[in-house]
């Protein structure tokens, strides 16, 4: 008869990635194939195979709709937040008036409540396959450094892993998603009406059509730079807080896992905020420069750290740091609760 195809892969543990569940389903001899295939036939194992390849798929793509979906949630929450700290960066509000009252009643007077929320589509395009990507990678990649450190899945992944893990799956998704950040950065860096002045970048596509006639095409990877070289750092220890967290409080049978995972997700956030928000300001000045209405006074990061610290000091690179990190906790509170509850949710689904 048929042998029977496994059914979906489904992990107790966030950490661990389908291909890792899947495999623990079929002995393994010596030379990497289940030892119950030995005797089946050719179309047998053909058949096998496929159903745990589509096992790893299914649960492959659970994890990624689940991590965009929480990206996308997050981000709507926390875009007002956002938008006052993107112009605190930038310096494109026309105030000398930086409190955070301040730039809400600005945006409010120039662009009406939906200011707020300015740049907010192009962020959910951006943030949907970023995440997807971050979240999906960050298990795949632990479950790489499990095998490669034989830590079995019952125990908890040595911190040093969790950050690599976080911080690769943030050079990833960074690397595949950047154009789209530039074109918020775009969007959200620059107030409107501001001396007279009105903005051109109020939506994706005509932000990237308006950016690649004025400056060329490679303009939209200006700040690409610092964007990869924070992305390591700023992933790498929110996850890695998060897993130092889960090694210093274990968790109850009776816990509430969602609920654990937005608390150690919001302190993860604040922390990689505060150590990398130099590095986000850069990469912020990078964007903006060279779009209508601003010069481009930079040659790059060097220099955009230099002229930056010339013009405010350390201070300047703090410039909305504290209005992140007011938005990074419940930011990365509500990514990593929502992450974990969809996946619950679609377990018996997929």
């Amino acid at each position: 008869s048929e042998a029977k195809r496994p059914k979906p892969a489904t992990l107790t543990q966030s950490t661990t990635f389908a291909a890792s569940s899947v495999s623990r389903r079929v002995p393994h001899n010596r030379f990497g194939v289940g030892s119950t295939m030995a005797t089946a036939t050719p179309v047998q194992k053909r058949e096998t195979q496929l159903g745990q390849n589509a096992a790893v798929a299914a649960d492959m793509t659970r994890r990624m709709v689940c991590g965009g979906l929480a990206g996308m949630i997050a981000k709507t929450v926390t875009n007002p937040l956002e938008r006052i700290k993107m112009l605190s960066q930038t310096g494109e509000h026309g105030m000398k008036d930086l409190s955070i009252i301040g730039l809400y009643r600005n945006i409010l007077k120039n662009e009406g409540i939906i200011g707020l929320w300015a740049g907010n589509g192009t962020n959910l395009l951006r943030i949907f396959p970023a995440k997807a990507v971050v979240f999906s990678t960050n298990d795949m990649y632990q479950s790489m450094f499990r095998k490669l450190s034989n830590t079995p899945d019952d125990q908890k992944l040595h911190q040093a892993y969790s950050f690599l893990a976080g911080g690769f799956a943030g050079i990833t998704a960074s690397a595949l998603t950047y154009p789209l950040d530039f074109a918020r950065g775009r969007i959200s860096g620059k107030l409107d009406g501001v001396e007279g002045s009105k903005k051109a970048y109020k939506g994706i596509l005509r932000t990237i059509v308006v950016t690649v006639k004025d400056e060329g095409i490679a303009a939209l990877y200006k700040g690409v730079a610092p964007t990869l070289m924070g992305a390591m750092p700023y992933e790498g220890i929110k996850f890695g807080t998060v897993g130092v967290l889960e090694s210093w409080f274990p968790a109850a049978e009776d816990s509430n896992k969602p609920v654990r995972k937005m608390l150690f997700g919001g302190l993860g956030g604040v922390m990689a905020g505060l150590i990398t928000y130099p590095n986000d300001t850069m990469r912020r000045l990078l964007q903006m420069q060279g779009s209508r209405g601003t010069e481009a006074t930079y040659t790059g990061y060097v220099d955009c750290a230099r002229k930056t610290f010339r013009s405010g000091g350390i201070r300047r690179f703090y410039s909305g740091a504290l209005i992140n990190t007011v938005r990074m906790a419940p930011n990365a509170a509500v990514q990593f609760g929502s992450y974990e509850l969809l996946k619950q949710l679609t377990a018996d689904y997929l």
